[in-house]
């Protein structure tokens, strides 16, 4: 443990990376996840295909696979990241991190979207039929009736997504993005005497994470708890 604490600005900085990671990606996630379902359940055909044959690969496809894509396949495409490079202090965000970002991104959109269309079908069908009845539109009944009440049902189902992103921005990894994993990788094969130590600190980080994650969600759950 003396490694950790002698090594505890790096560690902090890969924890930060991996927050950071997280932030980003779930804010993305989250607003890509709420066109989907928007898409999934709307009333024109051509996009309800699309968005279900979208969740439905990229969903069954595995993480790596996903992030192996942005990282090799997605430059000989011109899909490229250069034009971030972005540096905060001891802070810098590059292409590997956007990289990490849209994949991690992507990916998680699809777990939101099938969690917020559970909380979709669990809203009467007679409220969207009043608020059409009134002269709202899709997009008004969606934002106005239907995803309030879906995003309140749909607490526990977005944090497990969530918390899944959180432990899967270790993947982040393969592109050099010195998160959590990268860091502790580094300082076990630095310290291998120190491994079983080492291995222990970073389990405790994202236990902590995914405790203060969780217990955000059941403070929300709590709070938008339908009588």
């Amino acid at each position: 443990m003396q490694v950790v604490l002698d090594n505890l600005d790096v560690v902090l900085k890969a924890f930060g990376y991996t927050i950071a990671l997280f932030l980003v990606s779930g804010t993305i996630a989250l607003v890509l996840g709420t066109v989907l379902v928007a898409m999934r359940v709307g009333p024109i055909g051509v996009l309800r295909r699309f968005a279900a044959t979208y969740v439905t690969l990229v969903r069954n496809t595995p993480l790596l696979i996903v992030l192996m894509f942005f990282s090799i396949a997605a430059p000989k495409l011109g899909i490229r990241f250069t034009w971030l490079d972005v540096h905060i202090g001891q802070w810098d965000f590059t292409s590997f991190f956007g990289a990490a970002v849209a994949g991690l991104s992507l990916y998680t959109s699809t777990f939101v979207c099938e969690a917020l269309r559970s909380g979709v079908n669990a809203v009467p069908l007679g409220q969207a039929e009043a608020a059409r009845a009134i002269g709202l539109p899709f997009g008004g009944v969606m934002s106005q009736v239907v995803l309030p009440q879906a995003v309140r049902a749909s607490v526990p189902p977005l944090a497990s997504a969530l918390i899944a992103l959180l432990k899967n921005t270790s993947v982040a990894a393969v592109f050099g993005v010195a998160e959590a994993v990268s860091r502790m990788r580094a300082l076990t094969n630095n310290f291998p005497g120190d491994r079983w130590e080492i291995f222990v600190a970073f389990a405790l980080g994202y236990v902590i994470l995914v405790e203060i994650v969780s217990a955000i969600a059941i403070f929300l759950e709590r709070r938008w708890r339908v009588a």
